[in-house]
C-alpha cells in the first residue's frame, strides 16, 4: 500500500502540471507557436539533457549489463505490442484503423515515464528509461512510419539513427564507457536542462488534454479498446514474458514504467503529417493519459511488489 500511495502521489503530481496546461490554454497564456516551441525546447534540450546526465557515473560492469538488458526488454515489449495490435485491430476504415495500431503499440515514454522513473528510481530508471526511448525510436521510424502511412518507402534511415533520443544515447553511452569526466562548466547546465523534464512535458500534454474531445473519446468503442490495450492488457501479456525471461529489480520496474505509458505524442503527430484521423489520434492521446492517472499506479505497484 505504502508503494502504490508513493507512485500515485507521484502521477497526481504530474497530472497538477498537466492541469496548469490545460488552465494555461483556457486562459490563453499558451498558443499553438508557444507549444511547438516548448515541444522542440523538450526534444532537443531537455530530454538529452537527462539522458545524458544519467550516464555521468563510473563505468560498472554491472551497469553496462543492465543497460543491455533494457535494451533486450524494450525489443520484447514493442515486438509483442506489434504483435497483439495486428490482431486486435481489423477496422474496415483504413485511416483509422492505422492510427489505432500506431496508438497501441507507441506510448508516451519520453515526456511521460522518464519523470515517474526518476522520482522512483533515480538514475538507474532514466538509464533504462533512456534505453526504452532509443529502442522506441528504432521502431517509430520504422514499423510506426510504415503503419501510418502505409508506404515503406517512408522509412529513413537518417530519421532512425539521427534523432534526440538515439544521439544522446550515444553520446552518453561513450561518455559511460570511457569514464569521460564532464567539465563542471557542461554539467551545471546538463543538470538545469534536465530538471525542466517533468514541468515542461507535462503542461505540453495538458495543453493538448484541453483541445481534445473526451466524451467523443469515450463514446468511441474502438477509442477506448485502444486505450484499455495500451494502459493495461499488452503491458501485461508483454511484461508477463519479460518477467519470465528473468528480469527483475529497478530494471524491470523501469521497463513497467515505460511500458504501461500512455498513448505518444507522435501519434497525433504522424496522425497528421500522412492525413490520418487527426481527431481519432487526439482523442486516444488524451483519454489514456486521463486513464492512466490510475491504470499505472497500479501496474508500477505491482511490479514493484514482485520485481
Amino acid at each position: 500500500m505504502l508503494v502504490f500511495s508513493t507512485v500515485f502521489v507521484q502521477v497526481v503530481v504530474l497530472f497538477i502540471l498537466i492541469f496548469l496546461g490545460v488552465l494555461f490554454s483556457k486562459i490563453k497564456i499558451l498558443n499553438e507557436n508557444a507549444i511547438k516551441s516548448m515541444t522542440d525546447i523538450v526534444l532537443y534540450l531537455v530530454t538529452p539533457s537527462v539522458i545524458i546526465k544519467s550516464f555521468l557515473r563510473k563505468f560498472e560492469r554491472s551497469t553496462l549489463n543492465g543497460i543491455l538488458l533494457s535494451f533486450l526488454a524494450a525489443f520484447i515489449v514493442h515486438l509483442v505490442f506489434i504483435l497483439l495490435t495486428t490482431i486486435v485491430f481489423r477496422d474496415k476504415e483504413d485511416s483509422r484503423k492505422r492510427v489505432l495500431r500506431f496508438a497501441a503499440v507507441f506510448g508516451n515514454c519520453g515526456f511521460m515515464s522518464l519523470p515517474i522513473q526518476q522520482a522512483i528510481l533515480s538514475n538507474d530508471g532514466v538509464l533504462y528509461g533512456a534505453s526504452f526511448i532509443a529502442v522506441f525510436n528504432l521502431f517509430a521510424w520504422t514499423y510506426g512510419i510504415t503503419e501510418m502511412s502505409g508506404d515503406k518507402r517512408n522509412i529513413s534511415v537518417k530519421r532512425v539513427l539521427i534523432n534526440p533520443g538515439v544521439t544522446s544515447l550515444i553520446i552518453g553511452f561513450i561518455v559511460f564507457i570511457f569514464s569521460i569526466p564532464m567539465p563542471r562548466v557542461l554539467s551545471l547546465p546538463v543538470g538545469y536542462l534536465a530538471a525542466l523534464n517533468t514541468p515542461l512535458p507535462m503542461i505540453i500534454i495538458g495543453y493538448h488534454l484541453s483541445k481534445s474531445n473526451i466524451k467523443k473519446a469515450i463514446t468511441d468503442i474502438k477509442c477506448f479498446l485502444c486505450c484499455a490495450c495500451r494502459l493495461l492488457f499488452f503491458p501485461a501479456a508483454a511484461l508477463s514474458i519479460v518477467f519470465a525471461c528473468g528480469f527483475r529489480g529497478n530494471l524491470f520496474v523501469s521497463c513497467v514504467i515505460s511500458a504501461c505509458s500512455p498513448v505518444a505524442a507522435y501519434t497525433t503527430i504522424f496522425a497528421y503529417k500522412y492525413g490520418k484521423d487527426t481527431d481519432l489520434s487526439v482523442n486516444t492521446v488524451s483519454l489514456s493519459t486521463i486513464l492512466s492517472l490510475i491504470s499505472m499506479p497500479v501496474l508500477i505497484t505491482l511490479a514493484k511488489m514482485i520485481a
